[in-house]
């Protein structure tokens, strides 16, 4: 199925990134070209091969779990860009944004 540019153009909604016209093209034309090797990559058979989620077929090495004493307040905001009280002050992340459409 061929990709619309209006299918483009919500795709980088989604990811909110905001593109100018010329820009919107570029990218229509390399999501098409990128969904058209999916789509030929679908074609192949995978009969017989057992899916996999890493590589290498290895466990993760994971480290014993003990108790150690907790990191002293101080040392965690004395790096910190802002403080309020004890606490790391961050920008809000949450929230609406304007939508031009």
């Amino acid at each position: 199925m061929p990709l619309s540019r209006d299918d483009a153009r919500h795709i980088a909604d989604l990811a909110r990134l905001r593109f100018s016209e010329e820009e919107l093209a570029q990218v229509h034309g390399r999501l098409g070209r990128i969904l058209d090797y999916m789509d030929k990559l679908n074609e192949l058979s995978t009969d017989g091969i057992a899916p996999t989620a890493h590589l290498q077929n290895q466990p993760t090495p994971l480290r014993d779990d003990e108790v150690r004493p907790p990191l002293d307040l101080g040392e965690i905001l004395k790096n910190a860009p802002e403080r309020q009280d004890d606490t790391i002050r961050v920008p809000r992340v949450v929230g609406g944004r304007n939508k031009s459409s």
